[in-house]
């Protein structure tokens, strides 16, 4: 029977790891003889033998893309993934600080990029915030109460969310319900309020009504302007526009976005910075000025 090369090289790695040595060592090295364009094949398979990623992240993990290769599955067990971060280039590294579900659901591998040279400071304030034991009770409480008008259900809630560790957190703002996202939107760790915007279950109305508060911490609004999926709802854009919390470069960038109608009410906002005022002056003179020529 012919075999593909990701299933032979997937069979060879069973036989490895077998118990009578003659035929594990007989498969190692065929398996180390292998053409390496086949292995990434191999490994992105969703139901890959467990015994495959053990042997790559053991005996190949110097071959160049095997570390994205492991990473690249989500299957690959976190122990093993954990123990190749040394070997990761930049772009799988930040492709696994993008995945707050894996990252919170894993804390051996949080631990592991936490060592890497190659993050920012704010993906290392993430990483801490994910490893740490306690949060702010006191943060905690007012992001309840300015969610929750109902005393008894801000109760309820708070006697919940205190008694979650931060990637619990995260894995609420990731698969809870809307009321959940709308307190945790302003949870004192950034990391949970990111795990917010990235809910799979997450609704326009409710980027919408973010974009308008001028009560979130301002990092919260900038990730929202950068969202292309999210900046394609105009109303998102237009509450970006006149929340007074946003970071004026993005609204100096967004501002020729707007639609005439709104550029106008935008130039009497006393609620902006005067700077973004005097640009949608600007603007509107200029658009005008097109329009007679």
């Amino acid at each position: 029977m012919s075999l593909d090369p990701e299933e032979r090289i997937e069979l060879l790695a069973v036989l490895a790891a077998d118990a009578d040595e003659l035929i594990a060592e007989r498969a190692a090295g065929a398996l180390l003889s292998q053409p390496e364009s086949a292995f990434p094949a191999a490994l992105a398979r969703t139901d890959a033998a467990p015994q495959l990623f053990e042997f790559c992240a053991k005996y190949l993990i110097d071959r160049p893309g095997m570390a994205g290769a492991l990473a690249n599955n989500p299957n690959c067990p976190p122990e093993l993934l954990a123990a190749t971060v040394p070997h990761m280039t930049t772009a799988v590294l930040q492709g696994l600080m993008a995945d707050l579900d894996r990252l919170s659901s894993t804390p051996a591998l949080a631990a592991a990029l936490a060592t890497s040279p190659f993050l920012t400071a704010e993906q290392r304030l993430q990483l801490q915030e994910l490893l740490e034991e306690e949060s702010d009770p006191a943060a905690l409480e007012e992001a309840v109460a300015a969610a929750e008008p109902d005393l008894v259900k801000r109760q309820s809630l708070l006697q919940r969310l205190a008694h979650m560790r931060v990637p619990e957190r995260v894995q609420l703002a990731l698969k809870g319900n809307r009321e959940e996202r709308m307190t945790l939107i302003r949870d004192p760790c950034k990391v949970v309020q990111r795990a917010v915007l990235q809910s799979p279950r997450i609704t326009d109305r409710e980027v919408e009504a973010f974009a308008a508060m001028a009560n979130l911490n301002d990092e919260v609004l900038r990730l929202i302007a950068m969202s292309r999926k999210f900046m394609k709802n105009y109303t998102v854009l237009r509450n970006l526009m006149n929340n007074p919390k946003s970071p004026l470069d993005i609204t100096l960038h967004l501002l020729p976005s707007l639609n005439e109608h709104d550029l106008k009410l935008l130039t009497t906002n006393k609620n902006v910075p005067e700077t973004l005022r005097t640009s949608a002056n600007r603007l509107q003179f200029q658009r005008k000025k097109v329009r007679e020529q």
